[in-house]
């Protein structure tokens, strides 16, 4: 019988999944690990991740699971639109453009520094000045930015352009007039000041000391928080939304979060057909997965995915709703009529699925401490009612959606980036692992689709025919290789044996064993 490692990670950034695996090796658990991940990555993905930013946790400690929501939450007031710092940019994905919103009116109540250390305290093992070391040292000795992270850097450049302090943390040290290359070093020290103070003084620095107050002294004028935002907000803890799929439990984020339920609608409605008969990538699988994409889309504009209650089953998850939708599939030959992430297990049992956002950044960076504030208040997927419609003081949704499988002999922790796209390919990768039984690696790796605003955007990989009947009912947009447009699935899975493990190469996911 083999021997299970210390654990193992999965994560977007080779430096991501070492900061991990350097706080498993010298006695940390899962989540001092997934924390450590998370505040490295903050350095060397500052595309992706910032302490700006929210984000959600699925733990499994072995003995309970629960979901940390420490997302961001809507400012306590509002000013009338003149008033406030707002306008959109552009990012160029290469075969597709998206529109985004930034400035300080985008800014939302950030929630990653009190949800890090409040997992932390509850969770962890190590001191927090420990498990900070990592990313301390990466971001004060610098970083040497890959391929990816530099065409990340290329496709939201209009952001990081948009304040001459934040070009200037991100600029080239060799082309003054470009933001950071391939090769080139990007060094972080104030961003390291400001992690090794928080690490030593609290997250209280953050939300009631001198860096909330240079946050109120930023959205003073053009923005909406105020240091009551900050004093206020709580991490809430969940109890995570279950359902069987086949013969799968599945755990993921339940609402208000809006990823995780429409991700088991999905899976709801893919229950009443066998996809095992299908054929990967064939005409049959490919128009199922859009026509259920295409639902999922009808049923959060329908529904109010907030109407759930402690201790019901959602409305949107009502077999009276279900049946509604089912009936738009019954002409379907199969049907049986009668639904920036890091992932890390440890050798202990604990698991942490995390995952957390900061959009794409509002463009500015709170003075004097390297820490880009997010702009989800410019998110459009996060604003389906239009721009400034929000309720205040409430927890935004979100497409995250954190989640663990139970399947027969094994459990995989799993996640995605990807705006969203991030619920489709988590949807896909289950679909993969659980119906047509792929190895992890495969399952992630497998070609997506993805269908918005009417295109199915489809990775190389389908057949001719799948591709030539989708196009007799949407417009198809066929990409010329995988792309971080289409998520990135970094999971981890363990056996009674032995883990498992991988990143998605569309976001440059790297794998680590301790």
């Amino acid at each position: 019988m083999s021997t299970l490692p210390k654990g193992i990670v999965a994560a977007g950034h080779p430096d991501t999944a070492a900061a991990a695996t350097e706080i498993l090796a010298t006695g940390g658990n899962a989540f001092d690990a997934v924390v450590a991940a998370h505040l490295a990555a903050c350095v060397v993905e500052p595309v992706l991740a910032s302490l700006g930013g929210g984000g959600y946790l699925l733990s499994h400690d072995g003995h309970q699971t629960r979901l940390f929501d420490f997302f961001v939450q809507t400012p306590g007031r509002k000013r009338p639109p003149e008033e406030v710092e707002f306008f959109p940019i552009h990012a160029d994905f290469g075969t597709t453009r998206q529109e985004f919103h930034i400035g300080r009116g985008a800014i939302a109540t950030p929630g990653v520094v009190r949800g890090l250390w409040q997992i932390q305290r509850r969770l962890g093992r190590l001191p927090m000045t420990e498990v900070a070391r990592p990313a301390i040292d990466l971001a004060r000795h610098g970083v040497v930015v890959n391929d990816f992270q530099a065409y990340i850097f290329d496709i939201v450049s209009p952001i990081y352009r948009a304040q001459s302090e934040t070009f200037a943390t991100y600029r080239s040290p060799k082309h003054p007039d470009r933001l950071v290359q391939a090769g080139e070093r990007l060094r972080q020290p104030r961003l390291a000041d400001t992690i090794e103070a928080l690490a030593r003084e609290g997250e209280v620095l953050f939300y009631e000391g001198e860096i909330a107050a240079a946050v109120a002294a930023l959205c003073a004028e053009g923005g909406l928080l105020t240091r009551a935002d900050l004093e206020t907000y709580p991490v809430i803890e969940r109890r995570p939304l279950w359902l069987r799929y086949r013969d799968a439990e599945i755990l993921t984020n339940p609402p208000p979060s809006s990823g995780g339920i429409l991700i088991a609608f999905s899976l709801e409605l893919l229950s009443h057909f066998d996809l095992h008969a299908l054929r990967f990538g064939g005409p049959e699988h490919a128009g199922l997965l859009t026509a259920v994409q295409d639902l999922t889309r009808q049923v959060r504009r329908d529904l109010d995915l907030d109407d759930t209650r402690p201790g019901r089953r959602p409305a949107l998850l009502a077999p009276t709703v279900l049946t509604r939708y089912l009936d738009q599939l019954a002409h379907h030959p199969l049907c049986r009529r009668g639904t920036t992430h890091i992932s890390v297990m440890d050798a202990e049992g604990n698991c942490a699925s995390l995952t957390t956002s900061n959009g794409e950044g509002c463009g500015w960076l709170i003075p004097g401490t390297g820490i880009m504030l997010n702009n989800m208040l410019g998110e459009a997927d996060l604003n389906p009612h239009g721009f400034f419609q929000w309720p205040c003081d409430t927890r935004m949704t979100s497409m995250m959606a954190p989640s663990l499988a139970r399947l027969p002999g094994c459990t995989v922790a799993l996640g995605s980036g990807g705006s969203n796209r991030l619920r489709t390919a988590i949807l896909q990768v289950l679909v993969n692992l659980i119906d047509f039984r792929m190895p992890l690696a495969e399952a992630v790796a497998a070609p997506r689709l993805h269908l918005e605003e009417g295109v199915v955007n489809l990775e190389p990989g389908f057949e001719e025919t799948a591709v030539a009947r989708l196009a007799s009912n949407y417009a198809v947009k066929a990409w010329p290789a995988p792309n971080l447009f289409f998520g990135g699935v970094h999971a981890v899975a363990r056996g009674p044996e032995e883990f498992e493990g991988t990143g998605d190469p569309r976001r440059g996911g790297v794998c680590r064993r301790v």
